[in-house]
């Protein structure tokens, strides 16, 4: 019969906070908020339920001791869960209000769960980020990847062009240029090489690349950063003036261009002087 391990610290009780958080926040929409069928209802229900079971399932294998088990690296998987909770958390806090509150008129039992499941939601968003905070390594620490600040800012790259695919392709506002294609390729190729990276070190598998992880992420950092250089000047230079499109959505993805090569160049600069350890 397997023991039971429970621990008592700060990181248990944010996990459990958030747990809790996201499984009031999903509870209370599917029951009482009266949502519609597909788009952005779907989207917060799929955030909130996401987080709710990567969370149970760290908690499950952590109290039954079964780490050494999983076919993961724990030193990696648990941050990685709890960056990416965070951040589709947050998102499902500012989408759901504004669709669901602001532009919807609801009978007041229905208004009342909207808002319960948007201040959970909140709450859910805060708890990850304690736990993203608890469990990032510390200046001078021996960590995995992932918790250092280059791993968590792959995830929020990741995220970033998830978000930044969804503004341009609905409508599609990319294939009158082909300059504005470039901009495409640079985000799918970037993302699909900062996935990779995520995905190497939550798997244990940065020993089977042809040199090493520490000079692919070099090269792969560089190549990123010029690459979204030119698609930061690019997309607002051939956008900005084409009425044919919706302005905001424009707008919003010529900031998250900028904001993700920012990132990038803070990652390229992480990576050049990061001492860690992969497993």
């Amino acid at each position: 019969m397997p023991l039971i391990v429970v621990p008592t610290s700060q990181l248990l009780w944010m996990r459990v906070a958030a747990l809790l958080f996201t499984c009031v926040a999903f509870s209370v929409a599917a029951h009482g908020a009266y949502l519609p069928h597909g788009g952005m209802a779907d989207w917060c229900i799929f955030c909130w339920a996401f987080s709710f079971a990567c969370t149970l399932l760290v908690l499950l294998v952590e109290l039954f001791g079964l780490q050494a088990r999983v076919p993961v690296s724990w030193s990696n998987f648990p941050i990685t869960v709890a960056c990416y909770a965070a951040l589709l958390c947050l998102s499902a806090s500012i989408i759901f209000p504004v669709f669901f509150l602001k532009y919807h008129s609801a009978s007041g039992e229905t208004r009342d769960h909207r808002i319960v499941s948007t201040v959970f939601s909140c709450l859910a968003a805060v708890a990850y980020m304690g736990e993203v905070s608890l469990s990032k390594a510390r200046p001078g620490e021996v960590a995995g990847y992932m918790a250092t600040a280059p791993g968590l800012m792959k995830v929020c790259q990741t995220f970033l062009a998830c978000v930044i695919f969804i503004l341009i392709s609905s409508p599609v506002t990319y294939d009158h240029h082909p300059a504005l294609k470039w901009c495409m390729a640079v985000y799918c190729i970037c993302f699909i090489l900062s996935m990779a990276v995520v995905v190497l070190c939550v798997g244990e598998w940065t020993g089977c690349l042809p040199i090493s992880f520490s000079k692919f992420l070099s090269a792969y950092g560089l190549l990123a950063v010029i690459m979204y250089l030119t698609a930061t000047i690019l997309w607002p230079v051939f956008q900005f003036n084409n009425r044919r499109n919706d302005d905001s959505k424009t707008i919003a993805a010529a900031v998250l261009t900028a904001i993700n090569f920012l990132l990038y160049v803070a990652d390229l600069v992480y990576s050049a002087r990061l001492v860690f350890v992969s497993g």
